[in-house]
């Protein structure tokens, strides 16, 4: 069994890989999922959708899961060593269960289906180019905090 973190290109076909896993692993990777998919039912109780509207809920919990990703990973890879649950805990189970790219899919067709093609095709574009900014600004504030900290 691994000290480490677990890596998250385990395949769990290759038997040498299995024992990256445990139940310890498994048990926190359950509950920040379940932790987190409450957040983002919160989320979008709050923000409801109509049909053929603006999916802003799923937006907002995508964006904003993914530039938390952007901190955690800095944090726990190059700001200091975390105890090797903390990824599975807060990436994997917390963020994972926040962030919703299957709704998100889901949304787009539906979009689609109740006739708006052109919400559905701008969401489509403009989830996938806010979470790829939200994970580059965070990884790159929190290295530009964690400068300034060490000084």
């Amino acid at each position: 069994m691994t000290h480490g973190a677990v890596d998250p290109d385990v395949d769990l076909h290759v038997p040498g890989q299995r024992a990256e896993l445990s139940w310890s692993v498994l048990v926190v990777i359950a509950a920040g999922g379940a932790l987190g998919a409450l957040a983002r039912y919160g989320a979008q109780s709050a923000l409801p959708a109509s049909p053929a509207g603006f999916p802003w809920a799923t937006f907002w919990v995508n964006v904003s899961g993914c530039l938390l990703i952007g901190v955690l990973m800095v944090v726990i890879t190059e700001v200091r060593q975390a105890h090797r649950l903390v990824r599975p805990f807060l990436g994997v189970g917390i963020l994972g269960g926040f962030t919703t790219f299957s709704t998100y899919v889901v949304d787009v067709q539906r979009l689609v289906a109740w006739g708006a093609p052109v919400a559905g095709l701008v969401y489509l574009a403009a989830t996938m180019v806010a979470a790829v900014v939200a994970v580059w600004c965070g990884m790159r504030v929190t290295r530009r905090l964690a400068r300034v900290a060490a000084r």
